[in-house]
């Protein structure tokens, strides 16, 4: 903790401020958290169902397969697991079918779908808090009902995962105002970096889960990942505040800094009370954001989606014994995406270039970089040392994205930062299930390196089209329409009108 000592001219005494940003690296830690445990809540399910379904209902994939994020049953559809660890007294088995599991797995996605874009419009108007704070709290929730709802019928699994996705579509674009609150505009790139811990999340969870459910059944991995949802938000609501001037606990220092670096960015007005929806619709940057990001998205999922089914059939390599390595591109990508927000930080801080500049060359490293690797992929896609190294790195520089487009909605819109991520979600969840159903298109019954090459040319045109949409049409200027009329404006008084009149009332009032 940093002070300085200052006297007081008046009374002589000797005055200590506090220098401290405590809060602002608690509200940090939070979010990572966060988003970690997001994925815990999201995913517990993909390892679960390996133990609910008795042995005799899967193809046989072990039980390392099962726990790895990448060779997850949620992410091979065509393969199921059978678990070689001798259950406990009284676990309860249900005979679903493959077509039943499928169904139960995607219906996550059926509710996570439609709260994107509302989520992160009802976070600029309550708060990003309560409704960050409250859809975890009510995730955590269900997924603790989950092991009964499995039990009472399928039809009310099926609901609770619906509702789950309900909750957990808001998360994501609600974290955007409130990093309008909190961050100053040049430090943003590394906060965007804690959403990526999600991924952290996943790669921590699935083994965690394996060990409770081999010595406690498939119940303990919903009861354990829930009471973490539950212990998480309640640390929320005690932690985090929705402005600085609304926390009790926030230094003078810290609280002045904040406000001050980020009044630079917006300029005098108000905040619009409604949301402009023809100048967000016709607006080219919010279009590069969205664009960008449904492609990036897009590349993101059929690579780790599709991966273990390109090892299994095409490279025939033995995924069970290398979950470390299978897990790279994970870790990579997380340590790529702090990486890129700390130097993007600093990029902007020094003012050597401008901030639309680092943003458009950290999206072309993030997004149009991957392209590039998989027309490599193409060439050298057949070999199994290259083809594993070729992946890695291209998910790992995909995290570069957290300095590039990721948060150019709270350069371009601070007070709608949530409605344009949300747009940007919503179209990305879609991409996910479009990658997943071509990749089925033209491999199936016919798992050949030259389907898969139209894969990776299709993956090279997504990605580098999507790359220079941003690199084109994206800005980092702050948009007209991001604030109202200030309350002279709104009077009929001119900004320009106002500075003249304050020396008249000043010499007036003399």
């Amino acid at each position: 903790m940093k002070k300085e000592e200052s006297v007081n001219v008046e009374t002589g005494l000797v005055i200590k401020q506090n220098r401290s940003m405590n809060c602002s690296r608690i509200l940090n830690l939070m979010v990572l958290l966060g988003f970690m445990v997001n994925y815990m809540l999201r995913v517990n399910f993909t390892i679960a169902i390996v133990d609910m379904v008795p042995t005799h209902k899967h193809n046989n994939v072990s039980i390392e397969q099962a726990t790895n994020f990448s060779t997850s049953p949620l992410n091979d559809t065509n393969a199921t697991v059978s678990w070689t660890h001798s259950n406990p007294p009284g676990v309860t088995k249900f005979n679903w079918s493959e077509y039943e599991q499928n169904m139960i797995l995607g219906s996550f996605f059926w509710g996570y779908v439609l709260t994107e874009l509302p989520g992160g419009r009802l976070a600029e108007m309550i708060g990003a808090r309560p409704v960050f704070g409250y859809s975890m709290l009510l995730a955590s929730m269900v997924t603790l009902l989950t092991p009964m709802a499995a039990k009472i019928s399928i039809y009310c699994l099926i609901f609770c995962r619906v509702f789950l996705g309900f909750t957990l579509g808001v998360t994501w674009p609600a974290i955007l105002p409130l990093a309008a609150n909190w961050i100053p505009p040049n430090e943003r790139s590394k906060f965007m970096s804690n959403m990526m811990a999600s991924t952290l999340g996943a790669a921590i969870t699935l083994p965690i889960c394996g060990i409770l459910i081999s010595a406690w059944g498939w119940e303990s991995a919903f009861y354990i990942t829930g009471l973490v949802g539950l212990t998480w938000s309640i640390m929320w609501f005690n932690l985090v505040f929705e402005t600085p001037a609304d926390h009790p606990r926030i230094s003078e220092f810290e609280k002045h800094y904040i406000e001050t670096e980020i009044a630079k960015q917006s300029k005098p007005g108000t905040k619009p009370k409604k949301l402009p929806w023809i100048q967000i619709l016709t607006s080219l940057p919010v279009w590069a954001i969205v664009i960008t990001h449904g492609a990036s998205v897009f590349g993101y999922f059929t690579i780790v989606n599709q991966l273990p089914t390109y090892m299994k059939y095409l490279l025939h390599f033995d995924i069970k014994s290398n979950g470390f390595l299978s897990s790279l591109p994970y870790l990579g990508k997380y340590l790529m995406a702090l990486l890129a927000g700390i130097i993007a930080d600093r990029l902007l801080n020094s003012e050597k270039i401008s901030k639309t500049m680092t943003r458009k060359i950290f999206t072309f490293i993030g997004v149009f970089t991957p392209g590039i690797l998989m027309i490599l992929q193409v060439y050298f896609g057949d070999n199994k040392v290259w083809s594993v190294v070729i992946f890695t790195i291209a998910l790992t520089m995909n995290g570069a994205v957290t300095g590039g487009y990721l948060g150019n909605g709270l350069d371009i819109a601070p007070n709608f930062s949530g409605t344009i991520f949300g747009m940007a979600n919503t179209l990305s969840s879609f991409g996910g299930s479009l990658s997943s159903y071509l990749v089925g298109k033209l491999t199936n019954n016919n798992q050949t390196f030259e389907q898969w090459c139209i894969v990776f040319w299709i993956l090279t045109g997504t990605y580098m089209c999507g790359a220079m949409v941003f690199i084109i049409f994206g800005t980092a200027k702050t948009l007209s329409w991001n604030s109202g009329p200030s309350v002279d404006e709104s009077n009929g008084i001119s900004t320009n009108d106002s500075e003249v009149m304050k020396p008249l009332k000043n010499s007036s009032s003399s």
